[in-house]
């Protein structure tokens, strides 16, 4: 059993019931006293810190005099818009909140491990599978939407006598997506977290803040890299050929 953080365990303590029925419900299986996982409560906390943070930056919005707060969302927003723009065209402001969402999680869970007591969700598998499987499921209904049944034009080319080539070839790097997503981001999150304890546990103070600084780094960089190909992802589902 993995080391229970003090937040599993109040979870624990407090919400098993309904948490093993949920598990119960979908056939999961799971130890009764101990439903809640560090990587669920983590998740949790960083939910709660993103909804109070916007909170409160929604209560401080000024077009005359923004904040230092606002200053920095709105770097981030159009940084995120104009990354989106270059890559998907003139329809990517209808994708910019999964994109903002995706990232501003992400790059939270990510760097939530830096502060004591808490973990990173991202370095436990499950979590960038489900990331990844969100952005396979999103990118694909997108291209659904965008060309109806000519979406499937996409996976088997142009040439009929492609096709039973091209077609595996496709559904296969498909859904060989989801699993670099997950790899990338599981990889250098776990490496990351376990190299930043290590050092932190045999030095005291100088060698921790260089791992301090390459781990919040990496955190942002795999951050936006999860976000970046969500949007070639996305921006391949939707385009329109012009010939």
């Amino acid at each position: 059993m993995e080391h229970e953080l003090w937040s599993t365990e109040i979870l624990n303590n407090s919400l098993a019931g309904p948490a093993n029925a949920v598990l119960d419900a979908v056939g999961i299986k799971h130890d009764p006293a101990h439903p809640w996982s560090n990587y669920l409560s983590m998740e949790l906390i960083v939910v709660l810190i993103l909804v109070i943070l916007f909170a409160v930056l929604r209560t401080r919005l000024s077009v005359d005099r923004p904040g230092k707060l606002q200053h920095v969302f709105e770097v981030i927003a159009e940084f995120l818009d104009a990354q989106a723009k270059e890559i998907i065209g003139h329809d990517a402001h209808k994708f910019r909140v999964f994109f903002g969402t995706m990232f501003l999680f992400v790059l939270f869970m990510n760097l939530i491990g830096l502060i004591p007591g808490f973990e990173s969700p991202t370095m436990y598998i499950a979590v960038p599978t489900g990331l990844a499987l969100l952005t396979f499921f999103f990118y694909n209904f997108q291209g659904i939407r965008a060309h109806g049944g000519g979406y499937i034009k996409q996976f088997t080319g142009s040439m009929l006598l492609l096709i039973p080539l091209m077609l595996p070839i496709e559904i296969i790097s498909h859904f060989a997506r989801p699993l670099s997503l997950t790899i990338r981001l599981f990889a250098n999150m776990f490496a990351g977290e376990q190299v930043f304890l290590t050092f932190l546990g045999l030095t005291k103070l100088i060698i921790p803040a260089i791992f301090i600084g390459l781990h919040l780094f990496v955190g942002v960089l795999q951050a936006y890299i999860f976000a970046l190909m969500g949007m070639i992802y996305t921006g391949s589902a939707v385009s329109h050929d012009e010939h």
